[in-house]
């Protein structure tokens, strides 16, 4: 990973926090969807900083079924309760990673809720 996809990821995420412009969040999202790992990783991680702000990103993210198993455990790492339903949902899905991911992202609101 480059310091430019740094810089920009970074970039993206105070351009988002700062206007709230979603195409600058949804830039964020695609990015899950990187060939490279490291840019995948901070996406993720600038996406998780920003809480709830990010739920309807990933909503959205969910509908469209982009980035399922990385969007799916985001959802729980950021307490995305309203999500719970289609969290559930696809904890039956004909994709196993998805099936899986979903559960994941279950098991981390209950954690959540426990604590």
């Amino acid at each position: 990973m480059s310091p430019w996809q740094v810089a920009r990821l970074y970039a993206l995420k105070s351009l988002w926090n700062a206007t709230g412009l979603r195409r600058a969040g949804r830039a964020l999202i695609d990015a899950l969807g990187s060939p490279d790992e490291g840019v995948r990783t901070v996406a993720g991680m600038l996406l998780v900083q920003n809480g709830k702000r990010a739920e309807p990103l990933i909503a959205e993210a969910i509908a469209r079924r982009q980035h399922l198993p990385t969007v799916l455990v985001m959802a729980g790492d950021i307490g995305a309760t309203s999500l719970e339903p289609e969290l559930q949902r696809l904890t039956t899905d004909s994709d196993p990673a998805v099936a899986r991911a979903a559960r994941d992202g279950l098991r981390i609101l209950g954690a959540q809720r426990r604590s």
